[in-house]
């Protein structure tokens, strides 16, 4: 596929940016594969990109990830919005199992034009998630989406990884998920923007709400920063929704006017570019077949006479 598409790069481009699905897919599938092709397609999208409102979404399992997105891409649409949808695994090296589930789901919208949903694995590149999901973030983005919602089914790193390449984090809760102790542990009050509490029409809703906001209140925040808001809603029937919506649209607008996004987007293009970078050395060092400077310096620690942080700046500097 990547010797067929190398050559009509511009046209795929040209494609995507009319809405036309089958040129997106073929994009996002340059990203996966890591194409060759990818570097010319990076910089025809470039200029392009900027313009989407990229939503993070992560929870734990069970709360209702996929019904929530799915309930959410119902609202967005109704204010005339073009949504796109990326499903990103960054552990498993395969594209099915859990992650059709999401499409299985969201069948409402599988016949909508304004509405691409795509289902993403890291397939183990080094660093997972950062490294390919801003890319296909990016093809999304160029092609028009207003609105890109990001659902993770890991948990744990995945959930950090997710709010550092989101504009608005909106974290998942259910009753009965666990208390907010737990969720406090696991770091998910220190990555949110939005805190939404799922199934709210089951007993014990009312309580996570209280829990949240106790912990809220202890976090010390500058003054003018964002005061994460906590909404109850039951996704499977909408109840809630419109009220996430509004809130997205208000922190936005929050961090349109304070600057934050702006900083946002530069950590996240500076994290892309890392993540670039490292794996093109690893990629170098990497050919199991030939004694590269990386196996020669390690040869020198193992034989004490180079220490590894002198090996490690010898190192890059024959790469500067």
């Amino acid at each position: 596929m990547s010797r067929r598409t190398t050559q009509d790069v511009p046209g795929l481009v040209e494609k995507a940016r009319s809405g036309d699905a089958r040129s997106v897919a073929r994009l996002i599938s340059l990203v996966e594969d890591a194409s060759p092709a990818l570097r010319e397609v990076m910089a025809l999208l470039a200029p392009l990109a900027g313009g989407a409102h990229v939503v993070g979404i992560t929870g734990a399992p069970g709360v209702g990830k996929s019904t929530s997105t799915n309930a959410l891409v119902t609202a967005l649409r109704k204010r005339g919005k073009r949504v796109g949808v990326l499903a990103v695994d960054p552990s498993s090296p395969f594209s099915g199992g859990a992650l059709l589930g999401d499409r299985i789901r969201m069948q409402d919208h599988a016949l909508d034009p304004e509405v691409y949903i795509r289902s993403m694995a890291s397939r183990g590149h080094l660093g997972g998630l950062s490294w390919a999901a801003p890319q296909a973030l990016r093809v999304l983005d160029a092609a028009g989406c207003d609105v890109i919602l990001v659902e993770t089914v890991g948990v744990g790193q995945s959930e950090v990884e997710i709010a550092a390449m989101a504009d608005s984090t909106l974290v998942l809760l259910a009753p009965g998920m666990g208390d907010g102790i737990q969720a406090a542990k696991a770091g998910i009050l220190e990555i949110g923007d939005l805190y939404v509490i799922n199934k709210a029409d089951r007993d014990g809703a009312d309580q996570v709400r209280r829990e949240l906001r106790s912990m809220l209140g202890l976090a010390e925040r500058p003054e003018g920063a964002w005061n994460p808001q906590i909404i109850k809603t039951v996704a499977m029937t909408g109840e809630g929704v419109d009220e996430v919506v509004a809130a997205l649209d208000a922190h936005l607008e929050h961090l349109t006017g304070s600057g934050e996004l702006e900083r946002r987007r530069v950590r996240r293009a500076r994290e892309e570019i890392e993540a670039i970078a490292v794996t093109s050395l690893r990629e170098r060092w990497g050919d199991v077949h030939a004694r590269t400077e990386l196996d020669v310096l390690a040869e020198k620690v193992v034989a004490g006479t180079a220490d590894p942080y002198t090996a490690a700046d010898e190192l890059l500097e024959s790469y500067s």
